[in-house]
């Protein structure tokens, strides 16, 4: 085939025009009412850190946090659950995993709010997928995930 007068080639604005109708024809498609729909699941990931809470829910005032730290030579563990107040949060001890079960079981008993899971960049992905699990298991139900890229990687 030949070129145009700007030079790309003729089967490229053929492929981008036949592209663009497929695009314009899938979104026209009703899907099948009798299919089940996926269940797409969110993770509200906030940040370790005071203003963690005001970005992610600002319009509360009470908020908790499941924060899960790198592994460090002098913790026994890399659960904290924190109590957020008003954008600043409590201190709090590490927990264990069956002691965070318990406090997660009897924050769920006294409220049923959901803690956000707030893992640290650097933790390790079994601890965060361990609590995730943990939440989802006293939490059953709808999901959500706020993920906010990072670029300053230096």
């Amino acid at each position: 085939m030949g070129s145009n007068d700007a030079g790309a080639p003729a089967w490229l604005f053929s492929f981008v025009d036949l592209a663009f109708l497929m695009l314009i024809a899938m979104t026209q498609l009703a899907p099948d009412p009798g299919a089940e729909m996926p269940n797409l699941g969110e993770m509200i990931v906030p940040r370790i850190g005071a203003a963690a809470s005001t970005e992610m829910g600002s319009e509360s005032t009470l908020v908790w946090q499941l924060r899960v730290h790198p592994p460090e030579e002098e913790a026994t563990s890399p659960y904290e659950l924190v109590r957020v107040v008003d954008g600043v949060p409590e201190e709090a001890p590490r927990i264990v995993v069956d002691e965070l079960r318990r406090e997660l079981a009897s924050l769920r008993d006294g409220h049923g709010s959901k803690p956000m899971l707030a893992p640290h960049e650097d933790s390790r992905s079994q601890d965060m997928l361990e609590a995730a699990a943990m939440l989802e298991e006293l939490w059953p139900g709808r999901r959500r995930a706020a993920v906010n890229r990072v670029f300053d990687r230096g």
